[in-house]
């Protein structure tokens, strides 16, 4: 989970629109597995507890952004990357934290998810320009074997 809503390791148990895999851009029904420990003991733990909406146990939503298994693009290139990554999502579609940490796959923009594009952290867009990445092109080359 990249996003600051208080989850740290999700479980797929559904693909929704049917589909036994899920890939770049689809969403999924997840239970969360670990959770970020919630503290109140102070007023600065206050706030972690008002970022901290999901608990171990709780069914809920996501976006699939990053996938370990490569995909293939319309121009024949393929996208893959270190890890899977979602992004978490109420019953509505809108994302439960307000910032999403690392890369998002250009995918997530095709599928009409800019609002979660949006939400990339300003730093990581940064590195990008500075090392002449364009933005929704982020991707590991595949190995030419």
């Amino acid at each position: 989970v990249i996003d600051n809503s208080g989850a740290l390791l999700v479980e797929c148990i559904n693909v929704i629109g049917g589909a036994r895999h899920a890939s770049l851009g689809d969403e999924i029904v997840c239970v969360v597995k670990k959770a970020r420990p919630v503290n109140v003991e102070s007023g600065a733990s206050n706030a972690q507890a008002a970022v901290s909406k999901l608990k171990k146990g709780d069914v809920q939503r996501a976006l699939v952004v990053r996938t370990k298994k490569e995909v293939r693009r319309l121009d024949g290139s393929y996208v893959r990357f270190d890890d899977n990554a979602v992004v978490m999502l109420n019953k509505q579609g809108q994302p439960l934290g307000n910032r999403v940490l690392g890369a998002i796959a250009n995918e997530c923009r095709q599928k009409r998810w800019s609002k979660i594009i949006s939400m990339v952290s300003t730093s990581f867009l940064s590195w990008l320009f500075a090392h002449g990445v364009h933005v929704g092109n982020y991707f590991q080359a595949p190995k030419v074997v």
